[in-house]
């Protein structure tokens, strides 16, 4: 779940064969999901309904620590600075991988 153009090219360009929806359930029967918090970050329980075994990732504002606090409450399994997400987006999506 992410609209952002640039956002688009660079996860295209990371992970090949990504799809990109804009609708909660769209996500269904995904084995991940990434999730721009600034745009659907409201929309994470409702991704964690319709895709409960999913991993998901969320990133957003660096600054927005109650968006990210929120995102991890909703279900988000991994919630990461935008900056440090895009820094490896393919390790991002990596369950149980360290950022550095």
């Amino acid at each position: 779940m992410v609209s952002d153009l640039m956002d688009r090219s660079r996860l295209s360009a990371a992970l090949p064969g990504v799809r990109f929806v804009a609708q909660p359930a769209a996500c269904a029967g995904a084995a991940v999901i990434v999730v721009d918090l600034a745009r659907f970050g409201d929309r994470i329980a409702e991704v964690r309904g319709v895709a409960p075994s999913a991993h998901l990732v969320a990133f957003g504002p660096h600054v927005d620590d109650t968006g990210a606090r929120a995102a991890e409450h909703a279900g988000a399994d991994r919630v990461l600075p935008r900056s440090r997400f895009f820094r490896d987006p393919a390790a991002a999506v990596a369950e149980g991988r360290d950022l550095e």
